[in-house]
């Protein structure tokens, strides 16, 4: 039996793995804020020594990617720092150190798909913080296995973009989204599915980078209106009328977002030996347990 240390259980993808996870022949330790905070060096050495994992899932990060602009110090001491600090404890134990990563490492200026290989160029401070908590694991773990993704939502946790557009679905009847970004929206579950089709393989062999995110490829504005249409047919109160395209120019944010960020994910669907399910169909699913939590297990709204 494997024992495995998961930090971050209380995000939504770290909800999703932690649920997985059960139906793992381990044991598992979920962690989270405050027991393990990442800008806290103490409390990972604490909870490590004790433990004594064989594997250490870090899906805990600092996502906030326009705050980040002037949260340098925070955004570093998160997601590069203590990305450090767990590279060198898991080579100490000789543990295995998966780590989720982001399409945000790169700047968008290509045309096809990222491969794990390509040249990285982050364009702010969260895409930078990001890039170097992975350096800071190839320089300090043999034994890792860093997992790019992107366009992350999932029915854990306070915020995403299908949870803000269902809000906003439900408020306005006219939504302007961003449709010159490109990338691939991607659901938690399909990330914890891989994450766990992976234990099986951990080995210095497998060790490495790789990409995951659900197959095909949208536009914010695709992204949102398959969000109204699926929401609709399952009975969120939903009474946006008309979902505009507009540019990045016309939504100006602080952090800088790269055009197209659609990741190559061939080299995992060679290790895991299944098909990514497509990103339309992972976002159908999501919204049939996020309805079924939110409203058929309670009297709060009525189909």
């Amino acid at each position: 039996m494997t024992d495995i240390l998961l930090i971050g259980s209380n995000g939504q993808l770290g909800k999703e793995l932690q649920h997985n996870l059960t139906s793992h022949n381990s044991n598992i330790t979920a962690v989270a804020r405050p027991t393990v905070d990442l800008a806290q060096p103490d409390t990972l050495h604490q909870i490590i020594s004790t433990v004594q994992p064989q594997i250490i899932i870090n899906a805990a990060a600092y996502t906030a990617v326009d705050k980040a602009e002037t949260e340098l110090e925070l955004a570093t001491a998160v997601n590069a720092t203590a990305s450090g600090i767990l590279a060198q404890a898991a080579q100490k134990l000789g543990a295995f150190l998966i780590h989720v990563s982001t399409d945000y490492v790169f700047d968008g200026r290509q045309s096809h798909p990222y491969q794990e290989t390509d040249p990285t160029n982050p364009l702010g401070v969260y895409g930078r913080s990001k890039l170097a908590g992975e350096q800071a694991i190839q320089e300090n773990c043999n034994q890792h296995l860093i997992l790019r993704t992107a366009w992350v939502y999932g029915t854990y946790g306070k915020s995403n973009f299908v949870k803000t557009m269902l809000r906003l679905g439900a408020e306005r009847e006219e939504i302007r989204v961003v449709a010159d970004q490109i990338g691939s929206p991607t659901w938690t579950g399909d990330i914890a599915n891989a994450i766990v089709g992976l234990l099986p393989q951990l080995t210095p062999q497998v060790a490495g980078t790789y990409h995951y995110t659900n197959s095909g490829v949208a536009s914010w504005y695709d992204f949102a209106v398959a969000i109204f249409e699926e929401a609709q047919q399952l009975g969120f109160p939903v009474k946006v009328q008309r979902v505009t395209p507009i540019t990045t120019a016309d939504y100006p944010t602080p952090a800088q977002r790269p055009a197209y960020s659609v990741l190559s994910c061939e080299k995992i669907a060679k290790a895991l030996g299944t098909p990514r399910p497509h990103w339309r169909l992972a976002l159908r699913q999501m919204l049939a347990e996020l309805y079924a939590r939110t409203y058929e297990s309670s009297n709060s709204f009525r189909r």
